[in-house]
């Protein structure tokens, strides 16, 4: 009897010993908390995108790689473990958009914000005025407001302009007979940089057919930037704006003068005030 307790106590002892690095320190579970915040906004990013379905494309490799250890299959480990190596450098090629999206929306998440100040546009009532009055003529139109992220590398794309903001002057530019009037405006401050600018389509596929280019660039430039991208359809007349990567459609005059304005009562109270997501397939 003394025997066998002795016995168990050395197991429990060796046991006891071989689970000494499974002890979990503060420090550990702070770097558990962050990659898995870094993954969940990596993941948040690239679902229904095309990037998601080249990853479950991974992982299946991944399982087929384990399994070849598993049952000693030389031959398709060693061509994964090739393929493995050089597609990490094919992937930083192949998904330079998606990681590009993915940085800049890590810069734009609750947290990141809450460290910097929110700015409302000098130029929210001129720029309203020529909202409605574009809605009301059926105008298309696409006004990029620029926040703490800078709007120069698609200043090259367009015409300088370099005015004082004015329902007038907005309005005039975006007539059928101008020759800025397919391109964005990039506004800061009170001053129109530039007209007819170019900028980023979004990756993500639209299921809603009447969703245009103008709509897919505005969510296109709210995806790498933090500017407030106002859209008005020429189709429906209906005002959009899209910011961190999400398109709020259907927008009020009132809804649109709260977020030129910077000031969100909703966000302030704590309650949620995000945009609806666009309809993906």
């Amino acid at each position: 009897m003394i025997h066998r307790l002795s016995t168990r106590s050395q197991n429990v002892t060796t046991i006891l010993e071989n689970l000494q690095f499974l002890r979990i320190g503060w420090t550990d579970l702070l770097e558990i908390v962050i990659v898995a915040f870094l993954l969940y906004r990596v993941l948040l990013v690239l679902q229904r995108t095309r990037a998601m379905q080249i990853i479950l494309g991974l992982a299946i490799l991944g399982s087929l790689y384990g399994l070849s250890r598993l049952l000693d299959l030389v031959l398709i480990r060693t061509l994964l473990e090739t393929s493995f190596q050089y597609g990490a450098i094919a992937a930083l090629v192949v998904f330079q958009p998606e990681l590009r999206v993915a940085l800049a929306r890590l810069g734009q998440s609750r947290m990141v914000r809450a460290f910097q100040r929110l700015e409302g546009s000098p130029a929210a009532e001129d720029i309203m005025e020529a909202v409605e009055r574009l809605s009301r003529a059926r105008l298309g139109a696409i006004i990029c407001v620029e926040q703490e992220v800078g709007l120069g590398e698609y200043a090259d794309t367009g015409s300088a302009v370099d005015a004082k903001v004015t329902a007038d002057m907005l309005s005039m530019i975006f007539a059928p007979n101008s020759p800025l009037h397919d391109g964005a405006v990039l506004i800061g401050g009170d001053r129109i940089r530039v007209a007819g600018a170019i900028l980023p389509l979004t990756q993500a596929t639209m299921k809603d057919r009447s969703l245009g280019t103008r709509h897919r660039a505005a969510l296109g430039l709210s995806e790498e930037t933090d500017a407030i991208v106002v859209v008005v359809s020429e189709e429906t007349s209906q005002v959009s704006v899209a910011r961190m990567g999400r398109l709020e459609r259907n927008v009020s005059l009132e809804r649109l003068r709260t977020l030129l304005q910077g000031v969100d009562p909703a966000s302030k109270k704590g309650q949620s005030s995000a945009p609806t997501p666009v309809p993906q397939s």
